[in-house]
C-alpha cells in the first residue's frame, strides 16, 4: 500500500506551488509545537547561533525526511534504557500525547541548531530546568534523574546517531568519515551544555559507545507499551495511517542490527520497514521542496548565506 501511494505521486518538478504549500502546512501541523517559545529565526542579523553556515550540523539537520525518521529511530532506541524510559513514562504525558513529545524534541533540535545564540542558550536553560523536576526510581528501585550526565549522553547519542543515519539513508550515503566525525564533534556541545559527560566526538567513539552500552539495555513490558503508543500515534494530516506507517517503518529501518534483535523486530516487520524506507526515498524530494523555506533557510538569510550552506557539494 505504501509503495502504491508513492508510485502515484508526481515528480517534484511536476508539482504546483500550491501543493507544496499544502504539504508544508500539513507537515508543520504535525511537528510544530503550539507553545510559544518566542524564537525569532530572522534576527538579530548576522548572529550565527551555536553552529553557523559553515557547520555540518546545518546541512544534516536541514533535511526533514532524515530528521523525522531519525527522530522516530531515536525514540525506539530510548525505550531500551530502563532509567531513561522511566523518566519519560513517569514524568510526561507520552501515553496520552506522544505527538507532543515529538513536537517538543523537534523544537529543541531546531532551536539549538538554527536559532540565534541567545535563543538557543535560553532554550537549553529551559530544558535544564525541566530536567531538574524529573527524578524518581524505576520499578526495580534504581534511582534516576534527567540531569544524570550518563542519561543525558544516552539521549543525545541516540538522537545524533539516528539523525545522521537518517540523512545517510534518505539523502546521501557517501558522507566521509571525516564529515561524520565533524558532525558528532559539533553537536556534542549541546549535550555538554545540558551537563552530559564523555560525549562521543567521532564516528569511532560513537560506535564504541553503543557497543559499551548494550549490556545495560533491555526490552521489557514498558518498552513494548511505549512502542505500542508510538505505533498508534495519530498524525493530523490526510491519509494519517499511511503517513504514520511510512515514517515509523522508515525510522525502524534505521535501527542498528543489535537494536532490531533486542526489540524483536520480526521478519515481517523488517520487510515493512524496508518498503517504508523505499517509499520515503521516493517522496523525499517532494517533502524537501515543500519544506525548502523553513527555519534553516531563514537562518541562512539571517547571516547572509546562500542556500548552498545547507547542502554538501
Amino acid at each position: 500500500m505504501i509503495n502504491r501511494l508513492a508510485q502515484r505521486l508526481p515528480a517534484p518538478n511536476q508539482l504546483l506551488t500550491p501543493l507544496h504549500k499544502r504539504l508544508r502546512d500539513w507537515i508543520v501541523g504535525v511537528v510544530a509545537t503550539t507553545e510559544d517559545f518566542g524564537i525569532d529565526y530572522d534576527a538579530p542579523v548576522g548572529d550565527p547561533g551555536l553552529f553557523g553556515p559553515d557547520s555540518v550540523t546545518w546541512k544534516i539537520h536541514g533535511d526533514f525526511p532524515g530528521m523525522m525518521s531519525g527522530g522516530i529511530a531515536a525514540l525506539m532506541l530510548q525505550t531500551l534504557h530502563p532509567r531513561a524510559l522511566a523518566g519519560v513514562v513517569n514524568h510526561s504525558r507520552f501515553r496520552e500525547d506522544p505527538l507532543g513529545r515529538l513536537r517538543r524534541t523537534t523544537m529543541f533540535v531546531a532551536a539549538t541548531s538554527y536559532a540565534p545564540t541567545g535563543d538557543a542558550e535560553r532554550i537549553i536553560n529551559i530544558v535544564d530546568r525541566m530536567h531538574a523536576k524529573v527524578v524518581g526510581t524505576t520499578d526495580e528501585g534504581e534511582p534516576y534523574s534527567a540531569r544524570d550526565p550518563a542519561l543525558l549522553t544516552w539521549v543525545h547519542c541516540t538522537e545524533m546517531a539516528s539523525f545522521l543515519a537518517g540523512y545517510m539513508r534518505y539523502r546521501r550515503a557517501d558522507l566521509s568519515v571525516a564529515v561524520q566525525d565533524q558532525y558528532f564533534d559539533e553537536t556534542r556541545r549541546v549535550a555538554e551544555a545540558l551537563g552530559a559527560k564523555d560525549v562521543p566526538a567521532s564516528r569511532a567513539e560513537m560506535d564504541d559507545y553503543f557497543a559499551a552500552m548494550q549490556p545495560q539495555l533491555r526490552f521489557d513490558h514498558r518498552s513494548r507499551e511505549t512502542l505500542a503508543v508510538l505505533e498508534a500515534m495519530e498524525l493530523p494530516i490526510p491519509v494519517a495511517g499511511v503517513s504514520r506507517r511510512m515514517f515509523l517503518g522508515a525510522g525502524a529501518a534505521l535501527l542498528p542490527p543489535w537494536a532490531r534483535e533486542l526489540i524483536h523486530r520480526s521478519s515481517g516487520q523488517r520487510m515493512i520497514d524496508r518498503a517504508s524506507a523505499e517509499s520515503l526515498n521516493r517522496i523525499a524530494p517532494l517533502i524537501r521542496a515543500s519544506m525548502s523555506e523553513g527555519v534553516a533557510m531563514r537562518s541562512a538569510r539571517r547571516v547572509g548565506a546562500e542556500r548552498d550552506c545547507l547542502v554538501f557539494d
